[in-house]
């Protein structure tokens, strides 16, 4: 690898060698390595979980949401996955010189009824001008920090019977963000999923039950994060095509354009793995709120594995592994 290329940002195969191969090369702590979606460390005696993430998505403003919501809902988002309660965030704007006035106060707009919404504060920022040409329009970086109010959660902590629950539909902030950059006309509206993820996962951080991982399919979608827990965990993961909830415009998206709804990034949904015991309550809670009434389970971990892989029953029930995201299949999605 002499040069990085957009498919080493994609959230699949490529972004994991980077990070493993070079970039803990350099930074590897027990912390960093651990490859969760936020770092964990203790400040008189209490947890607390950090997080940073950056936003480049385009167009800036998308069915479903903008620049400005999606980089305060992954933010809040991150920090949940890993059982933490928001706190604050920071944020960092990098802003192209001539971009409108008008859109930076909508995108403003946006993060305030975000941040407003779950109840969290804005502690700091920074804001860079920068030559017309060197960005295009405006990029975001945000940083989160959180208390940790349920322990344990990890991508390194599945075990053998787990059962994996998925939040809702799949791969519709990808194939809304592509359609509208493409200009590609749907016969059924497409809209992002962005959203944050506190209303449902609140509740279940109260009920006490068992939970072993959880993360927010983004980048890479639900192969990739399937993936980053089957190599964590070195298990085998066994998903049924037709229990994964795919809406109709997702679907008819993929069909049109060869692409397969796993791959596809979300931002409002959550992948859980949870022991069989504690999974069918999960799901109940999930599917009291309107925004988790599509959840589901979609399959299981089938056994510790040398060669983690996750295999993908389909619908004619003929089992084939489920590809990792491989190359770039849509760049600037987040």
């Amino acid at each position: 690898m002499d040069r990085l290329l957009l498919s080493h940002g994609g959230g699949g195969e490529e972004t994991y060698k980077l990070i493993n191969e070079v970039i803990l090369k350099y930074f590897g702590n027990p912390v960093l390595s651990s490859l969760e979606d936020a770092g964990l460390f203790e400040v008189n005696k209490k947890k607390l979980a950090f997080t940073l993430d950056g936003f480049t998505v385009k167009p800036l403003f998308f069915k479903g949401g903008d620049i400005g919501k999606l980089a305060i809902t992954g933010t809040i988002n991150d920090l949940l996955v890993i059982g933490a309660r928001p706190i604050s965030i920071t944020v960092g704007f990098i802003i192209e010189e001539g971009f409108s006035l008008k859109d930076f106060c909508k995108i403003l707009e946006s993060m305030k009824k975000e941040v407003e919404k779950n109840e969290i504060f804005v502690a700091g920022g920074d804001t860079k001008i920068v030559p017309k040409g060197a960005v295009d329009g405006i990029f975001i970086t945000t940083s989160g920090i959180g208390e940790v109010i349920y322990s344990g959660i990890s991508c390194s902590a599945l075990r053998e019977g787990d059962l994996i629950i998925v939040s809702g539909g799949i791969g519709e902030h990808g194939a809304c963000i592509m359609a509208e950059r493409e200009g590609i006309s749907m016969e059924i509206d497409l809209e992002s999923d962005c959203a944050t993820l506190l209303p449902i996962l609140m509740p279940l951080f109260e009920s006490g039950l068992e939970i072993h991982a959880m993360r927010d399919p983004t980048r890479g979608g639900l192969s990739a994060t399937l993936y980053e827990w089957a190599y964590s965990s070195k298990v085998d993961i066994l998903v049924e095509e037709e229990k994964i909830p795919v809406k109709p415009q997702v679907r008819a998206f993929c069909e049109a354009l060869g692409f397969e709804p796993y791959h596809l990034a979300c931002e409002g949904r959550v992948v859980i793995s949870a022991p069989e015991t504690s999974a069918y309550e999960i799901l109940k809670i999930l599917k009291s709120f309107e925004y988790g009434k599509d959840s589901a389970i979609i399959g299981r971990v089938i056994k510790k594995s040398d060669s983690p892989k996750v295999i993908l029953k389909t619908l004619y029930g003929v089992e084939r592994v489920l590809e990792n995201a491989s190359g770039e299949l849509f760049p600037r999605i987040c």
